[in-house]
């Protein structure tokens, strides 16, 4: 930290002042234990990298992605809400093209495509955005118990407003009972939410049923759909949804940028979380970041070239699954409740080597697991362990 009248200038440090701050750091860091446990974590220089098999959570970023991004982080910096000169009319004519290209991909209008920093963002804005607007007549909505957090804590933070929210239960298999959903809508529904895809256990929603139902009743409908688009063809038109949530990260576009979907015909309204200069139709007041806006419109593009092309990535999950299936007894769907489940994703770049690797690896600790498990060696005796009644000591 700088003393008071000192220079704020940026200048490097003498070797003498590095070892100072140094120390200093070293001294500070003893006081947080958590920081070397983070830091024993961190791969050492001639350590491999382990392969990575949850893209799920987040994708790279595909090189054709950043190629599209750079020259708007570099030469063609300009507000694309500056409308007087020419670095804002190339930042402007950038962002609507982008805009254009996530459209494209849903199957909507670019006028109803409103940039977001995320999914997280866009669920926010969706639900609170349309129960606040229409709570003078309508305070209800529907949504289920394995939605994203995101959406569980909307909705609680509504509950503390004084709506009333639905928490729907799943069947089994995952999946909504569609006559139950019937069931709970009621003349004050304003809105139901429902993920279009299971970002734990991957369970496709009956998003058109679903669709279908809100539009007879007269309801809105939303959904998260991070972890559909880009991978499954989706259309929100036929889907009848009026509101979707879209990711970046997860179609190996950049973090930090998503969009929300909103539907002009019928016409949908929000309450904006934040306000100010009135950008995205006054529904998302900020600067848009081109670069990200950019970098998620080529994301979308490519996702849409190449959605087709799916031989490669199917033989590659068929694969893993047939490597994993010479251990038995592997059960991948089942009634009984599971208290353990390992979960890969494979992604765009994941090789058939790395998926041959894996199935061996994991089969390599499940064998070294079960020679050490005592009720393993029950389990092979024949022993229910479900009849076992243990005790605590």
């Amino acid at each position: 930290m700088l003393s008071p009248g000192r220079s704020a200038s940026c200048r490097l440090l003498r070797p003498a002042s590095w070892l100072s701050f140094r120390r200093s750091s070293e001294r500070l860091a003893a006081g947080f234990p958590q920081r070397e446990l983070i830091k024993k974590h961190e791969l050492g220089k001639d350590e491999l990298r382990p392969l990575y098999m949850d893209f799920q959570a987040t994708t790279p970023m595909d090189p054709r992605v950043l190629d599209a991004m750079l020259p708007y982080q570099v030469n063609y910096y300009g507000n694309p809400h500056s409308r007087t000169h020419a670095y804002g009319w190339e930042s402007e004519t950038a962002m609507e093209n982008a805009r254009q290209q996530v459209a494209d991909l849903i199957g909507a209008d670019p006028r109803e495509i409103v940039f977001t920093s995320g999914a997280t963002e866009s669920n926010n804005m969706a639900i609170k955005g349309v129960a606040r607007f229409y709570q003078a007549k309508k305070r209800h909505v529907i949504t289920t118990q394995t939605e994203h957090k995101c959406v569980l804590d909307s909705c609680r933070v509504l509950e503390a407003e004084g709506f009333s929210i639905t928490y729907l239960p799943v069947q089994k298999n995952g999946l909504l009972d569609l006559e139950m959903l019937k069931a709970c809508i009621r003349p004050d529904t304003c809105l139901v939410s429902m993920m279009t895809i299971n970002n734990e256990i991957g369970v496709k929603q009956p998003i058109k049923d679903i669709g279908q139902i809100c539009r007879s009743k007269g309801v809105f409908f939303h959904t998260d759909a991070a972890q559909a688009v880009g991978k499954i063809p989706v259309d929100v038109n036929d889907w009848k949804v009026d509101l979707m949530s879209i990711s970046g990260h997860k179609i190996y576009g950049p973090k930090g940028v998503g969009a929300l979907y909103v539907r002009r015909r019928p016409r949908v309204r929000l309450e904006p979380l934040q306000n100010g200069g009135g950008q995205e139709r006054g529904l998302r007041s900020g600067t848009v970041p081109t670069p990200l806006a950019v970098g998620l419109g080529a994301a979308c593009s490519i996702a849409r070239a190449e959605m087709e092309v799916k031989e490669r990535k199917e033989r590659r999950r068929n694969g893993l699954i047939a490597g994993l299936s010479l251990t038995p007894p592997v059960r991948w769907s089942s009634s009984d409740a599971v208290s353990r489940v390992c979960r890969f994703g494979i992604g765009r770049f994941t090789t058939e080597e790395e998926v041959d690797y894996t199935a061996d690896k994991c089969i390599q600790q499940v064998r070294r697991l079960r020679e050490m498990s005592p009720l393993w060696e029950m389990v092979q005796e024949g022993v229910d362990l479900k009849s076992i009644k243990w005790t605590q000591h």
